[in-house]
């Protein structure tokens, strides 16, 4: 089953800029297609790699003692359907 998140990410610290592209190069880590723009991360594909690269990459941020809040938003059958990684 193929699932989209949106997640934004809110950096409860002065130097957010630089957090919030630290989670991205994080996600960049796994094999999964991604789409950034100014207010959030789009991550697609399949449902189990999403969720672990989400997942694995929310606790790198808080293993690393950093604060943040993180929104995300899941669609099942995400539009284009044929995305490729």
């Amino acid at each position: 089953m193929k699932i989209a998140i949106e997640i934004s990410m809110y950096p409860l610290t002065e130097d957010y800029e630089n957090e919030v592209l630290a989670f991205i190069e994080e996600l960049k880590t796994h094999p999964i297609h991604r789409q950034t723009n100014g207010m959030s991360t789009q991550v697609f594909g399949e449902y189990e790699e999403v969720m672990n690269a989400v997942n694995q990459s929310i606790k790198t941020v808080y293993t690393k003692g950093k604060k943040a809040v993180f929104n995300m938003k899941v669609l099942n059958n995400p539009l284009p359907e044929d995305f490729s990684i």
